[in-house]
């Protein structure tokens, strides 16, 4: 039985049906994203392991999971810094980013220093949609993300990968490999390019297709833990 995947026009497709037929609101879904998100890291690297947890975030839906994780880091008991060298003056942005400061929860404009005082780093700076090549100024932090020796969670793509084909062939991510990739509500084409622990969260999706992706997951990739 093969793996189960969806590529990017199918992922915005559900992200549509998940509104329309499903109900959910772009706040409930970034939540349940987001809430994923946290979790993972938790399994991953519990507080006793070390509290600073250094989010990158990206201007998109994926930068916005990324806040919402950090929220619930900091409940869980961990120190999260914030990365968002490009904020989105979207109201649900601005909101999640407002949440946090209220926190007293930090922000950083220096990616590369922030990485080498933390214990965990989050990547959610590019998701499904991403193509093309890195541009500034995400092209420094990406490739930081490929140096460092502190461990990486990347949400939904490694950052700088392609959907389909994975890492690039040239330039910044090339050899960009997360200790910890979590996919949202499915699985994208890019993880069979994927070495290491994979989660899979979201929680939305209608139990019925949730079923026939996760079943075949579990059969093939015992790895492969399900959150939500």
């Amino acid at each position: 039985m093969a793996l189960k995947t969806i590529g990017a026009k199918d992922a915005a497709s559900l992200d549509a049906d998940l509104m329309s037929v499903g109900a959910f609101s772009l706040d409930q879904l970034m939540e349940l994203a987001g809430l994923s998100v946290s979790q993972a890291l938790y399994r991953v690297h519990p507080p006793t392991a070390g509290k600073r947890i250094l989010v990158a975030c990206g201007p998109g839906n994926n930068g916005g999971d990324g806040l919402v994780a950090a929220r619930h880091l900091f409940h869980y008991g961990y120190s999260p810094t914030i990365f968002y060298p490009i904020p989105t003056n979207k109201e649900i942005y601005t909101r999640l980013a407002t949440q946090l400061k209220n926190l007293s929860i930090p922000f950083t404009d220096d990616f590369s220093h922030a990485a080498q005082s933390t214990d965990h780093i989050i990547d959610a700076i590019f998701g499904f949609s991403f193509s093309g090549e890195v541009r500034d100024p995400f092209r420094s932090v990406i490739a930081t993300l490929e140096s460092t020796k502190v461990p990486v969670l990347s949400v939904d793509a490694p950052s700088s990968w392609n959907i389909q084909d994975g890492p690039p062939g040239n330039g910044p991510g090339k050899e960009f490999m997360p200790q910890s990739l979590i996919s949202l509500t499915a699985p994208k084409p890019l993880v069979k390019h994927y070495r290491g622990t994979h989660f899979l969260g979201g929680g939305s999706c209608r139990p019925r297709w949730r079923r026939s992706i996760i079943w075949s997951i579990r059969v093939i990739l015992g790895m492969i833990r399900w959150l939500m």
